[in-house]
């Protein structure tokens, strides 16, 4: 399948294609678009879009796009997903939701990811991902450890 959202990822736009990847399609193709070309694209190239406003796949009143990537493939009975979806959300919004104290170091990765020059949106996923890899190895070990809200749940 063919997936699509916004160019110039962040957040929720890395670790969306990473979910997809990893859990839903293994043979995604990801199309990086100007925002106000999206559902065109979309439309035309046969492309489930997300992270963008008014889809599915998108944010739903304070709970961001991963976290609707988890509950439309039926990924939420994974403890260390949900928990990495609560450490996404507290990095790409207000993190009011769940207070989630990784939130904010997700956050500022993110940020200097952005800034190293990668060539364009492809790339930076690429190089990201791994950052995701670590985030849900971390999720499980705290899952494992009866902390499913992660290391500094109150």
């Amino acid at each position: 399948m063919k997936w699509i959202t916004r160019e110039h990822v962040k957040v929720d736009r890395v670790a969306c294609p990473w979910l997809i990847k990893k859990f839903v399609d293994k043979d995604a193709e990801f199309i990086f678009s100007p925002a106000d070309k999206v559902m065109a694209e979309a439309k035309r190239l046969d492309a489930i879009p997300y992270d963008v406003k008014d889809v599915e796949l998108g944010h739903h009143g304070k709970e961001c796009s991963f976290e609707a990537i988890l509950k439309k493939y039926k990924l939420t009975n994974d403890a260390a997903l949900v928990l990495l979806g609560r450490i996404v959300n507290g990095a790409d919004t207000d993190n009011t939701l769940y207070q989630q104290a990784e939130g904010p170091g997700l956050q500022a990765v993110a940020e200097g990811f952005r800034r190293l020059g990668y060539k364009d949106d492809h790339a930076l996923n690429a190089a990201e991902w791994i950052v995701y890899d670590a985030l849900y190895a971390y999720a499980q070990e705290m899952v494992k450890g009866g902390k499913p809200a992660g290391k500094f749940a109150n």
